[in-house]
């Protein structure tokens, strides 16, 4: 049988299935409105319950828009540090990291930090604060940055786990300014924590390793202890500025891009230059005595210097921070000499004075024991301090140089004999120093130079220069140094040169030592070494 179905019948056939998927699309979306409603039904009464439901808070609290400078706002905001007892019941503004945060019923307690200093917060329930922001204070991940009003209220007993230990704020608004992920690689509480083996004799307590925290730098420099450290080693920059300012010394700069190895050695990173090679700068040595052939007399300079030394160990680093002076003097190079340590003493003496909160800083997370210096500073010869390693049972040759274990028990014998940790080796063995080292006169195997040190490592070697150029000349044919390479050095002493002495300082090692830390990379803000370029 044939049946005939015309175009019209088709499409009325079409309309009935169509109708059907969308009646079972739209039975669909009502089941999934109406579990909607009953969602919003069952929050609103349970809101209700808890009294929630009217936010006497709102505008109180929340995310702060991402600043973009829209808008100027004038609001005065008080330092973490400021935070103390003369601020009582003063309604404040602090912008800080929330450290810690521990939520205990209707109130919240939050540790506030601005670099090294940390303050208690609450926020509790009362008659401008709502459950739902002291919620909302408690879902607050860690290192985020937020805006706190609050009243400064005096305390009955000592916060000892803070800073600010006579006062906390009750907190009145509370906004995030940027949140922190809620992941952290470290935490501040932990890579903060005191190194006191004997306070954790089961290992309870999570240790932070050296390379998870220079991985993670940034985190890792916002503890008390490196807060308080980089303040101190800035303070190390500017009583060595300010003194030999006043000492009458020019700041000046130096090429860090060089056409000769400065030292004469091998230890120095090649790099390309156009169409050749150039290198980077081991020390400003160099450009500091042809300053002073150019009669600017006494000289100093604060700058990177680079060292390609194969050195994985506690005090080396392939870049750091060199403070060098160099000095004219009339007849006798302990007039430098005197100088430099005039200047140590009176650097020690400001940081002891001036910087005495850092130095509790640093206290609270590492062993630090005061630093001690006579004033002036004690200056042995080299033949000395041989000798009194000779009768501690070391053999050692009257020419040799100190292996690093000979400085270290040099220094514990001359703390137990003299009481201090800085002091100056004068008198060195000439085989040892560099070509442009003044022989001593009186013995061809000593020479006119000295290393200063601290706690017993080396922090600064020096000498008297060779300012004659055939002198220079001859002293480099013997080191095997390049006289092409180093012919404009020798030619600026061709027009005459005043006799001249000076040194170089390593600023991490100075603090590192100063504080009695165990590491250089502790004090090198992005350290660099053979192994570590990053970040």
């Amino acid at each position: 049988m044939v049946v005939d179905i015309n175009a019209e019948d088709l499409a009325s056939a079409g309309d009935h299935a169509k109708s059907k998927k969308a009646l079972k699309k739209e039975a669909k979306d009502a089941a999934k409105a109406a579990k909607k409603e009953e969602r919003k039904a069952l929050n609103a009464s349970q809101q209700q319950d808890t009294g929630d439901s009217d936010d006497y808070s709102t505008g109180r609290y929340g995310q702060h828009p991402m600043v973009q400078s829209a808008d100027i706002i004038k609001r005065e905001f008080v330092h973490v540090r400021q935070l103390e007892s003369n601020l009582a019941e003063t309604t404040v503004w602090v912008r800080g990291r929330l450290h810690t945060s521990r939520a205990k019923g209707k109130q919240c307690f939050i540790v506030l930090r601005q670099q090294q200093y940390t303050v208690q917060c609450i926020i509790a329930v009362n008659e401008v604060v709502s459950k739902l922001m002291v919620k909302f204070a408690s879902n607050i991940t860690k290192e985020s940055i937020v805006d706190v009003e609050a009243v400064v209220r005096v305390v009955g007993s000592k916060i000892e786990s803070c800073s600010q230990k006579n006062v906390e704020l009750h907190v009145t608004q509370l906004f995030t300014v940027s949140s922190a992920k809620s992941q952290l690689p470290l935490l501040i509480e932990d890579a903060a924590r005191p190194v006191k083996e004997d306070e954790d004799p089961e290992g309870l307590n999570i240790r932070v390793n050296q390379d998870t925290r220079l991985d993670n730098r940034v985190l890792d420099l916002r503890t008390p202890a490196n807060q308080a450290i980089f303040r101190l080693e800035a303070g190390v920059c500017k009583l060595f500025r300010d003194i030999l300012t006043e000492k009458g010394f020019l700041e000046i700069h130096t090429p860090k891009i060089i056409s000769a190895a400065s030292e004469g050695g091998a230890n120095v990173f090649t790099v390309s230059y156009f169409k050749g090679s150039a290198y980077l700068a081991q020390s400003p040595q160099l450009y500091k005595q042809m300053a002073i052939a150019a009669d600017f007399d006494k000289v100093f300079t604060i700058g990177a210097v680079f060292r390609a030394e194969d050195s994985n160990t506690h005090r080396h680093l392939t870049e750091f921070v060199g403070l060098d002076l160099e000095m004219a003097f009339k007849y006798h190079y302990h007039e430098v000499l005197d100088t430099i340590g005039d200047t140590f003493t009176q650097m020690f003496k400001g940081l002891r004075d001036r910087y005495a909160d850092e130095i509790a800083g640093v206290g609270q997370q590492f062993a630090v024991e005061p630093f001690k210096f006579l004033d002036p500073p004690l200056k042995l010869e080299f033949a000395t301090a041989v000798a009194m390693l000779r009768e501690a049972g070391v053999n050692m040759g009257d020419e040799d140089d100190l292996s690093t274990p000979d400085e270290k028990l040099l220094g514990r014998l001359i703390k137990a004999k003299y009481d201090t940790d800085f002091y100056i080796l004068d008198k060195y063995p000439l085989a040892v120093r560099p070509f442009y080292t003044m022989p001593d006169p009186k013995d061809n195997k000593k020479s006119n130079s000295y290393d200063i040190f601290m706690r017993g490592e080396e922090i600064m070697s020096g000498a008297q220069r060779i300012h004659d150029p055939e002198f220079l000349t001859e002293r480099a044919k013997v080191h095997g140094v390049d006289l092409e390479k180093i012919k404009a050095y020798i030619d600026s002493f061709r027009f005459g040169c005043p006799p001249h002495a000076g040194g170089g300082i390593g600023l991490e090692r100075v603090v590192m030592l100063y504080l009695g830390l165990d590491n250089i990379r502790k004090t090198s803000m992005f350290p660099r070494d053979p192994k570590r370029i990053t970040p």
